[in-house]
């Protein structure tokens, strides 16, 4: 897996006009740059409650600034980029409808421009390339035409012309999609250490991770790793489901849940209300690390009650357990009809998220609740986690091919 890096790497081309080596800057793009990308970062700031001082021409928009406003207005860019965090970044364009296509080429050419190459600096252009393809890709394109050169071709705005004849090191990102392709549950995902290999494929690229051939390849395998983890995430999901129903028919209301953080008697008119709120919020909000642990051990937790195989974090298979003493088993019989109702108790944004989707045209004919219901831990996703993937924003049903082109139709 380790990539064979040439001695002395290549020079990215990657960097705009504006900033082509050994030119003097031009400092009227710099500005319309800057003043582009200023609303973006100051609405990052007030999400993610970040302290800054507002830079004073970008905020009055004045149209000729001297150099010393447009040099101050890069540093003021430069600092909020030190500030934002990878996860923040994410979390905020695929939940927020303030960046268009044009918001995301002038956020790609401003970090690409930047000389201090950082492993955040890094994983922002990794997430960015990702979004910007898969909101301009149509919803039908097949896995097979998504080739790199039709990605190349689609990131032409940012990279320009790309030769396509990719070194031997970047084989290993195709080792990785198969595996990962081969993974039956979101758990073998996780856990199975295939997106372990894909982290270390791309630090290990090191400089040659900016060559534009490598920057169309990277991108490829985010949005095809987006597709694997989608289907994944819907098959455990509807795996819970039924799951739920066939407990249900055997008359069992109450499951023991702590392993997923909810109780020793959790129960399953609550549980089903989870998983159809989570269906929503997983397309609509930013969504790893607590939540995706969560839905991997609710899965765990259903399986135990029905006395199936249970699989460890390590992926192994466990002996089958029996259903736990504290699912409450009563004659077979449907739900009472009178049960009282769950009372959805989200936090903000979990709510926000779901009960967004389910407001829009097409997710108010699903049998998603109004809000998520949350669970008695935390259930923000994990801010150091340092997610591989992200999920996408979008009004349509739940199509796991196309969960990854928010909005986007051919």
């Amino acid at each position: 897996m380790t990539p064979s890096q040439p001695s002395s790497p290549q020079t990215s081309s990657t960097q705009p006009a504006s900033e082509t080596p050994g030119s003097a800057p031009d400092f009227a793009a710099l500005w319309a740059s800057a003043r582009q990308l200023y609303p973006i970062y100051m609405e990052l700031a007030r999400e993610f409650v970040i302290d800054t001082t507002a830079c004073d021409d970008l905020e009055n928009g004045v149209d000729s600034p001297s150099r010393e406003s447009v040099e101050q207005a890069q540093q003021w860019l430069n600092d909020m980029d030190d500030r934002v965090q990878v996860h923040q970044l994410r979390q905020f364009l695929q939940t927020s409808s303030l960046v268009e296509p044009a918001g995301l080429i002038a956020l790609l050419q401003h970090f690409l421009a930047r000389t201090d190459r950082t492993d955040a600096a890094r994983d922002k252009i990794d997430f960015l390339l990702v979004q910007y393809f898969s909101q301009s890709a149509p919803t039908d394109l097949s896995d097979d035409e998504a080739d790199n050169s039709y990605i190349a071709q689609s990131l032409q705005p940012i990279l320009g012309p790309v030769e396509l004849k990719a070194p031997v090191w970047l084989n290993a990102l195709d080792r990785v999609l198969e595996s990962a392709r081969r993974c039956h549950s979101l758990d073998e995902l996780l856990h199975g250490g295939v997106l372990e290999q894909g982290r270390k494929a791309k630090a290990q690229a090191g400089d040659l991770f900016y060559l534009p051939i490598a920057l169309v390849a990277f991108t490829r395998f985010g949005y095809l790793m987006r597709r694997v983890f989608f289907r994944l995430m819907l098959a455990d999901l509807n795996d819970i489901l039924d799951g739920l129903t066939e407990l249900e028919e055997k008359g069992v209301e109450t499951i023991d849940c702590r392993r997923a953080q909810f109780s020793a008697q959790e129960p399953i008119i609550r549980l089903r209300m989870i998983c159809q709120s989570w269906k929503v919020m997983f397309q609509a909000e930013y969504s790893s690390g607590q939540p995706l642990r969560m839905l991997v051990d609710l899965r765990a937790s259903v399986d135990a009650a029905l006395g199936r195989g249970v699989k460890n974090e390590a992926g192994k298979a466990a002996q089958p357990a029996a259903p736990k003493a504290t699912a409450k088993a009563v004659p077979a019989k449907a739900a009472p009809a009178n049960a009282t109702p769950v009372k959805a108790t989200a936090k903000p944004r979990a709510a926000a998220a779901a009960a967004g989707a389910a407001g829009s045209k097409s997710a108010s004919s699903s049998a998603a609740p109004q809000a998520a219901v949350e669970p008695s831990s935390n259930f923000a996703a994990a801010n150091d986690d340092a997610p591989e993937f992200e999920v996408a924003s979008s009004p349509e049903e739940w199509n796991p091919d196309a969960d990854s082109q928010p909005g986007k139709k051919k």
